[in-house]
């Protein structure tokens, strides 16, 4: 399996203090997480319409990441930040290409 990815969908606007959150979330990550990489995408069509992508090695590390008490808490402030809850997909990495 070449990883494991989860988008997180959400609608919000407070999106500076998400990104201050997420900066906090970074900082927590060295000291423990198995985050590789984050990438956070506004929607051009829908204002105030954001998806986090986050990317694993694996769905284990994804779930392991998941347990941490600091993943908890970040979703518990992200979600009083946004206007109703999130969506979440989770995707096995079938193929990768960069260019």
């Amino acid at each position: 399996m070449a990883g494991f990815v989860q988008i997180i969908e959400f609608e919000s606007s407070r999106v500076d203090e998400i990104r201050a959150l997420g900066e906090e979330a970074e900082a927590q990550n060295e000291q423990g997480g198995t985050v590789r990489r984050v990438t956070v995408v506004a929607d051009r069509d829908r204002p105030n319409h954001y998806s986090t992508i986050v990317e694993f090695d694996s769905y284990e590390a994804a779930m392991q990441n998941n347990d941490r008490p600091e993943t908890a808490e970040f979703a518990a402030k992200m979600q009083k930040l946004t206007d109703g809850p999130p969506t979440f997909r989770n995707l096995d990495v079938v193929h990768h290409w960069e260019g």
